[in-house]
């Protein structure tokens, strides 16, 4: 009997620099990444998103556009997935898209964490039984709700000859540390800021949407006192499981930080917000991880600031007895890592496989992530 089956999976991160799917089969529990693509907001769109995280007081008819919106450039994106790659809707089993991420708020009264792109308007696009609302799921029974990434992280990349640690440089950073039994549940968390401090300040003082290969950082030098003000923020000292995003790390908390200086040059603070980056991964993975003399350890890099040379350059500075390089060298492209998670993620929702993700999130047990949409 054949038990092969394909999966597609869809996310646009922090960021919202692209909108990244892929399709992958497994087949008797191996996974190999069958087709990918991106494909970029409207610049309208685009807009309106950022505009909503940032100014979170939205209108009900704003809102209910907006989801509407994001699941048609959702589905609009997996059928150019399809059609760039001569794949049949028939032969996918299911889509799992994370949704575009506006207001994530895990420890409130009434927890939840937001993601939009309406998944009744995917299935109807692409015909394809469509699951969402992963990590909402996960906050219903006391979950952080993130980072879902690590669960992917341990059934690929776990190596029971070297320590793994696997780094993802989003608009915020994770960690997570590969456990040595292979179907046990990993320990990670976001660390804080990635990219999207840098991409923000870079935006407004150049107008480029992201800092290339981190080249004007490297042109500043790190101010030692507006370091200190970024990493005495609370976040960084508090104990996992912790999950972040735009609703602390964003302009309002930059420009309260650069409040307290007077005049520090622009490439300067830059170089700054990139050893912000660093230092946090850099000191939660020396909290986490206990190096072993004499045993090989790597820190696999993924997302968006893996191309970040000079970001690349200083994490193996700071973390010297571990290989750093990007997830490449181990089979699996970095940049489709996040969408991979969400296609293998909808096998075991599909499957109505209870996941343990308690150390991750604190979620207060096992259950089946997100809902089903079907076509």
């Amino acid at each position: 009997m054949d038990d092969t089956a394909y999966f597609i999976g869809i996310i646009s991160g922090t960021s919202m620099d692209g909108i990244d799917c892929v399709a992958i089969k497994l087949q008797e529990q191996k996974l190999e990444l069958v087709a990918s693509h991106t494909s970029r907001y409207p610049d309208d769109l685009r807009r309106q998103l950022f505009n909503v995280c940032a100014n979170p007081n939205v209108s009900l008819l704003q809102l209910g556009q907006l989801n509407v919106a994001v699941g048609k450039a959702f589905g609009n994106a997996i059928n150019m997935l399809l059609f760039q790659h001569h794949l049949s809707a028939e032969i996918i089993t299911a889509i799992g898209s994370h949704g575009q991420t506006i207001y994530h708020s895990p420890e409130t009264s009434d927890a939840f964490s937001l993601q939009i792109g309406d998944p009744n308007t995917i299935a109807s696009i692409t015909g394809i039984t469509t699951i969402a609302d992963f990590r909402q799921r996960d906050v219903s029974v006391g979950g952080q709700g993130a980072p879902l990434a690590p669960l992917f992280h341990q059934y690929f990349f776990h190596n029971s000859n070297c320590t793994r640690c696997i780094l993802n440089i989003g608009g915020i950073s994770n960690i997570t540390l590969i456990s040595d039994t292979p179907t046990s549940t990993p320990v990670g968390f976001d660390t804080g800021p990635g990219n999207a401090l840098m991409d923000l300040w870079i935006s407004r003082c150049l107008q480029e949407p992201f800092d290339a290969g981190g080249a004007w950082a490297a042109s500043g030098n790190v101010h030692s006192a507006l370091l200190d003000r970024f990493l005495s923020d609370e976040y960084f000292q508090r104990k996992s499981p912790k999950s972040t995003g735009r609703e602390l790390f964003n302009q309002t908390w930059l420009d309260r930080c650069l409040d307290d200086f007077d005049s520090i040059n622009q490439a300067d603070v830059q170089r700054t917000l990139l050893e912000l980056t660093a230092r946090s991964v850099a000191d939660a993975v020396n909290l986490t991880i206990l190096v072993k003399a004499g045993t090989s350890n790597e820190l696999l890099v993924c997302g968006g600031g893996v191309h970040n040379t000079t970001l690349m350059s200083r994490l193996q500075q700071l973390l010297p007895a571990f290989e750093v390089k990007s997830t490449f060298s181990c089979g699996m492209p970095p940049e489709w890592i996040e969408a991979s998670t969400f296609a293998w993620l909808a096998s075991k929702t599909i499957n109505k496989e209870k996941i343990d993700t308690g150390i991750l999130t604190g979620a207060s047990q096992p259950i089946i992530l997100g809902g089903v949409y079907y076509s």
